[in-house]
């Protein structure tokens, strides 16, 4: 089993696992040939809320090599803190990393490699950086994660969660506006109505025996979506066009989560352009968090919150 890469995009990497250590102490990643998954999907978390992100191999690495017994799949678990932490080191090879120039100022790292190895007969996920010191020194820092690989049986029961076809699609405000607001609503009820329609208006609400409070946005576009949150051009005849089954245009559906859960979500903003919530009326919402804009998205994050079946609504 061998496993070596290159991170070439370590900002976009970082704040990918920083939404979802806010989730979960340990996530699984699933590497392939082509993609890169992360995957939070442990009953415990809050409110039910699981996350299954894909990333396509040329968004985040170069130098890409994988090879296992199992066509080329590796899959582990190993806690996301640890994970941040080595990222954060490594973050030094982006400009643009402010965290990075007050953990490692004295480094200007040209290149950060990612790879599977063995360190004291336990598994690890090594991060080496390379890079100059201002003094023209050639420097070298390590960081190692302890990982456990899953048996490839194991990895083959992984599996997203089975949800009925969503009565609505519509593009979400930036989720950093979307948080501002729903913080302000968390003091007041521990549960949050998600409604939307398919005329592009968009509710958030809460409604209490003390207070009801509602936020409305209108004109937020519903786009047509094919399978596993790909949004499609409308114009395109092999589009899966959801518009052909759309009911009543001005007819809301709802769903009912918890506050937590969502802002939880909402964690996200770090990494997101664009997000499209998805609404199966008093199941799940579903929210699909593109990275990059959706022509040419790197890879997307999706999020399953369970609707609360008691709640104040």
């Amino acid at each position: 089993m061998r496993f070596r890469a290159t991170i070439e995009n370590v900002p976009i990497f970082y704040r990918l696992i920083q939404a979802v250590e806010k989730l979960q102490k340990k996530c699984i990643m699933k590497f392939t040939e082509t993609e890169m998954h992360v995957i939070c999907n442990d009953d415990a978390n809050e409110g039910g809320i699981q996350v299954w992100s894909v990333v396509k191999v040329d968004t985040m690495f170069t130098s890409y090599r994988i090879q296992s017994n199992a066509n080329n799949t590796i899959t582990l678990t190993l806690s996301a803190e640890a994970l941040l932490s080595a990222l954060r080191s490594s973050s030094s090879s982006a400009s643009s990393s402010s965290v990075a120039a007050a953990i490692l100022p004295s480094y200007d790292a040209d290149e950060v490699v990612m790879k599977l190895a063995k360190k004291n007969e336990q598994a690890v996920l090594s991060f080496e950086m390379y890079g100059m010191s201002r003094s023209g020194r050639k420097v070298r820092v390590a960081h190692d994660v302890r990982i456990d690989v899953m048996r490839p049986a194991e990895g083959d029961k992984l599996h997203e969660p089975r949800c009925p076809d969503p009565e609505v699609h519509v593009l979400l405000p930036p989720l950093l506006k979307l948080r501002t607001i729903v913080e302000r609503l968390r003091p007041l009820s521990d549960v949050l109505a998600l409604r939307a329609n398919n005329s592009g208006i968009l509710q958030l609400s809460i409604n209490t025996d003390t207070v009801k409070l509602e936020t409305q946005w209108v004109k937020c576009g519903n786009p047509s979506m094919a399978k596993h949150g790909i949004a499609q051009n409308d114009e395109d005849d092999d589009a899966e066009d959801i518009s052909l089954n759309k009911p009543d245009p001005d007819k809301m559906f709802c769903v009912l989560v918890s506050i937590r859960s969502f802002l939880k979500f909402l964690n996200s903003h770090v990494v997101s352009a664009t997000t499209i919530l998805c609404l199966c009326h008093n199941h799940c919402a579903i929210l699909y968090v593109y990275i990059g804009e959706i022509a040419d998205a790197g890879g997307v994050l999706t999020y399953y919150i369970p609707t609360v079946i008691d709640g104040d609504e």
